[in-house]
């Protein structure tokens, strides 16, 4: 017997099993907040959604782009659109008009759902509907069906497509990555497995739901009844107020992420305030490999598990996961820490192999179908069987897998090749450092040298010299760099990554290529 895997299942399985359990605690004081729901009522919310869909003649298969922040109309959306045969299009809404514009016009979207704060930034872009999610514009969209109420029926397909998620697009126009049904829904299960989800967590919406679909979790929890606490912005003071006012147990987030709960968690202790959550809260992390020393500080500041994942969106993303075994236990923390800053070894069901040049090659069930409308990218991509994540690393004994840069960040100094990541790491071991990008940039004698950008923690101080030491007294003097730049902020994507390309802009122009 073979029963397509579709999404779908998870919302099914929650509301049938947790039908009076609260599934999610939307965010309180904004426009059309829908308060607390159980799970019987987003099932039926989501059903009502597929209904009006039907009903404005909107075909199973066609594009619904979501423009907004985490919200409970959000988590209705993945299942009410891709659920029942549709295609969700969940957009970054920290784009500017014209990324989002481009977005909304290269996936042929026929239904565009957006927050009323995007409204007049996004008045220019149309689509066939056009929708406001203010409780008021959106009220039949995201109504409870009556009971009994069926749409229209869709014959199940593991291999449609359930989602189009745009990459970043933090150095070319983002590409349209199409995940299908079996990809969420093996993903789902592989990272609820991996990190231990049990009905009796509690889940807060750190990560954006446009990312990834939330790397998967909102399926994943939902289909064991977990109560899903959202938070539209992401603020460390306020994540560690909905931990106490709802007994978090799990979160998902990027490095900077990591960066405010500790920044808070540090204010709260020095006003004498406890901070909540230690021995019940798992964090699990990706987007940028961490600092140990951030790691370390998990564990001992906040007293949380800190559980480390790789993947990309083209991979719905799991693929490997570090989360500390029992044989390190007994570690010292900074040798805990230090092994927890790898990437990790192969999810189940996941194969990962580097090739001559050291790329990051990946092989698993949940590996997307190809981009959007680009066959020749989708093509390269997946040449020889296996995905080629543009991601440099090695792996080390026992299958641990090491992200050492992206291939195209790799600072070749010299003849030299150096790792900005590990640069980054010990410049964050310095007590002044909250934050640091390491880039290359042209030197008439190195062809490329070693650049730090560097934020100072508030109160904080250090100079150029004394950064460029603390390399020196660590790593082989040819990985340091030569020179260092204090700045009030880096820019990141709304993911937490580093725009490197962004830095390094000014220090390349004129030069016809970005390596030297």
């Amino acid at each position: 017997m073979k029963v397509p895997l579709t999404i779908g299942d998870y919302l099914r399985r929650g509301a049938a099993v947790y039908g009076n359990r609260t599934a999610v605690f939307d965010e309180p004081g904004t426009a059309g907040s829908l308060g607390s729901l159980s799970y019987a009522e987003l099932e039926s919310r989501a059903r009502g959604m597929a209904l009006a869909l039907d009903d404005m003649g909107v075909p199973h298969g066609e594009r619904v782009a979501i423009v907004s922040p985490n919200a409970a109309r959000f988590l209705i959306s993945f299942f009410g659109v891709s659920g029942y045969g549709r295609i969700l299009v969940p957009i970054n809404y920290r784009l500017n008009a014209d990324e989002i514009g481009y977005i909304v016009g290269h996936s042929a979207t026929s239904v565009l759902l957006i927050d009323p704060e995007s409204e007049d930034s996004l008045r220019g872009i149309s689509a066939k509907h056009k929708i406001m999610l203010d409780g008021a514009a959106d009220a039949a969209l995201f109504a409870q069906a009556e009971p009994g109420a069926e749409p229209a029926s869709w014959t199940a397909d593991e291999d449609a497509t359930a989602s189009i998620n745009y990459t970043s697009g933090t150095t070319a126009r983002p590409k349209g990555v199409q995940l299908t049904h079996r990809n969420c829904w093996l993903n789902a299960a592989t990272f609820g497995w991996h990190t231990a989800v049990t009905d009796r967590d509690v889940f807060l919406h750190t990560l954006p739901m446009f990312h990834c679909n939330g790397w998967g979790m909102p399926y994943a929890v939902t289909g064991m009844g977990v109560p899903q606490v959202v938070v539209r912005k992401i603020d460390g003071e306020e994540i560690l107020n909905r931990i106490e006012a709802h007994g978090v147990t799990l979160m998902c987030g990027a490095p900077a992420v990591v960066a405010a709960i500790l920044t808070a968690a540090a204010d709260r202790r020095a006003a004498g305030r406890e901070v909540p959550g230690a021995g019940m809260v798992r964090i699990v992390v990706a987007g940028a490999p961490p600092p140990s020393k951030t790691i370390e500080r998990v564990e001992a500041e906040l007293g949380w598990e800190f559980i480390q994942i790789y993947g990309l969106t083209e991979t719905a993303p799991l693929l490997t996961i570090n989360r500390a075994p029992a044989e390190w236990d007994d570690l010292p923390p900074a040798e805990r820490a230090r092994l927890q800053s790898r990437a990790g070894v192969p999810a189940i069901g996941v194969e990962i192999e580097t090739d001559e040049e050291g790329e990051v090659l990946a092989r698993s069930n949940h590996v997307f179908d190809g981009y959007w409308e680009q066959p020749e990218e989708s093509a390269r991509a997946l040449a020889g069987g296996w995905f080629h994540t543009g991601d440099k690393g090695h792996i080390e004994a026992g299958d641990y897998l090491v992200i050492s840069d992206r291939k195209k960040d790799v600072i070749i100094s010299g003849g030299e090749n150096v790792s900005s990541l590990e640069v980054e790491d010990c410049l964050y071991q310095h007590p002044a450092v909250a934050e640091a990008a390491v880039i290359g940039v042209p030197d008439a004698r190195w062809g490329e040298t070693v650049k730090a950008l560097v934020v100072l923690r508030a109160g904080s101080a250090a100079g150029e010299a004394d950064l460029i030491e603390h390399c020196r007294a660590r790593l082989a003097h040819f990985k340091c760099p030569t020179s260092v730049e204090l700045r009030d902020a880096l820019p990141r994507t709304a993911t937490g990554k580093l725009q490197k390309f962004k830095l390094r802009e000014p220090f390349w122009a004129g030069f016809e290529r970005k390596v030297n």
